[in-house]
């Protein structure tokens, strides 16, 4: 995660909407981090995540716990919150 980004305050947004507890959110994001980091860039060096690919991931991790609803709106979250502090946005 980018160094400007408070992820105390980005796991507290995600808790407080789903009711999910924060270490599961911190585990999801976590999760996430690893599959991106893990992503192969193409020849432009930009990296294509699809989403679905990217739940099924993290839903296939067995210390996660949730169901994919759950997993699909923290990943929603995050961005919300990302795109609010300016830090992110989506790609046509």
């Amino acid at each position: 995660m980018s160094e400007q980004v408070n992820e105390q305050e980005l796991v507290a947004y995600i808790a407080e909407r789903t009711k999910v507890d924060s270490k599961k959110v911190q585990l999801v994001l976590k999760h996430e981090q690893t599959f991106i980091n893990n992503a192969q860039a193409d020849k432009k060096g930009e990296v294509d995540i699809d989403s679905d690919e990217l739940v099924d991931y993290i839903l296939a991790k067995r210390d996660v716990g949730l169901n994919e609803l759950q997993v699909e709106e923290i990943l929603d979250l995050e961005m919300e919150y990302l795109m609010d502090k300016g830090l992110a946005g989506y790609v046509d």
